[in-house]
């Protein structure tokens, strides 16, 4: 692999990280005091289950090993597009897991998503509400303000945190071009801790941040990143971005995986008999000749039927029925 590769594919946890290259010049950042990466852990009980299983589980394409690193080596955002259940959103999960990133920041997207929901959010009722009460302390703004995913992620961690931005094609129209200014730069400001550091003796205030109750410490309503973070934006490719968004990414581009593929996909994530997993994916690859399929469809399949206790012929009508397209166009009917 090239000197400049950290992340493997391999999923086994390890710090290469910290023999990532130093960043191209124009995207160095200097952000401080260094804040020391969230503890990394795969307690299920501090982690949810699903999203553990996911990170261990994923198989990565030589493709986008190739392209992760690439975004982690240039510090640049990595768009992911594909058809729905090709692994988009796992793979954040998965380079966070192997490179001990931290539990990964996740923002999902609406058509109401505005960039403030993802720096920040600020309730300025409860401050209202707890000045009348005489439970406010004079500029004490930051005890009703919250750091969002985006917010956390640009933190002056001193190692990448991983932040999944899901389905940015649902966004507003504005969303991407807002996002610009702010992965550019690695940085943005909270207007309402600029105006409270006018009146406070050292302008610190803190602040919680997305995922945790521990707060952390803002400069004059300033934040800064010093490692830039790992940034997956996923989309289903049910709209174009502007060129000024897209040159700013690295781009991957996921497809519906093959018979080998998906063979090594269902061995990582069920204890299946080969001939009953041959036999599915076989039937799999004829259905998604005629409509849209998801990887997970198979894989409910597979577990339904493997558990179910059904004969042959019952096991094959399950199988059928738990593999309709996406689309209700295809083939008729959507089966």
């Amino acid at each position: 692999m090239p000197h400049w590769s950290v992340y493997t594919g391999g999923n086994e946890p390890h710090d290469g990280i910290d023999d990532l290259p130093a960043p191209p010049p124009w995207r160095a950042f200097d952000g401080g005091p260094a804040l020391p990466p969230p503890h990394d852990t795969d307690d299920e009980t501090a982690v949810s289950p699903d999203r553990v299983h996911r990170a261990k589980s994923y198989v990565a394409t030589a493709e986008s090993v190739r392209l992760v690193n690439a975004a982690l080596c240039l510090r640049r955002p990595l768009l992911v597009t594909g058809p729905p259940g090709t692994g988009k959103s796992s793979l954040a999960y998965a380079v966070a897991r192997e490179l001990r990133l931290g539990p990964v920041l996740r923002w999902n997207i609406t058509s109401r998503s505005t960039l403030a929901d993802g720096l920040y959010q600020y309730d300025p009722l409860s401050r209202l509400y707890a000045a009348r009460e005489g439970q406010d302390r004079r500029g004490a703004v930051e005890d009703h303000l919250r750091l969002g995913p985006l917010g956390t992620a640009l933190l002056p961690f001193d190692r990448p945190r991983a932040l999944l931005v899901d389905e940015i094609d649902k966004s507003d129209l504005d969303l991407p071009n807002d996002l610009l200014n702010v992965l550019e730069e690695g940085q943005y400001e909270i207007p309402e801790l600029v105006r409270a550091a006018r009146h406070s003796g050292d302008g610190t205030a803190e602040v919680l941040a997305d995922g945790t109750d521990t707060p952390v410490t803002v400069h004059r309503g300033r934040v800064r990143c010093r490692a830039f973070p790992f940034v997956v934006l996923t989309s289903n490719g049910e709209r174009e971005f502007p060129p000024a968004f897209l040159r700013r990414c690295v781009r991957l581009k996921l497809r519906r995986p093959d018979r080998d593929q998906l063979t090594d996909i269902v061995r990582a994530h069920l204890d299946t008999p080969d001939g009953h997993a041959d036999r599915l994916i076989t039937r799999f690859l004829e259905r998604a000749t005629g409509g849209e399929l998801a990887t997970d469809q198979l894989l409910n399949a597979l577990y339904l039927t493997g558990v179910a206790g059904l004969d042959a012929d019952s096991r094959d009508d399950l199988a059928e029925q738990l593999m309709p397209y996406l689309s209700a166009t295809a083939d008729g009917d959507g089966f």
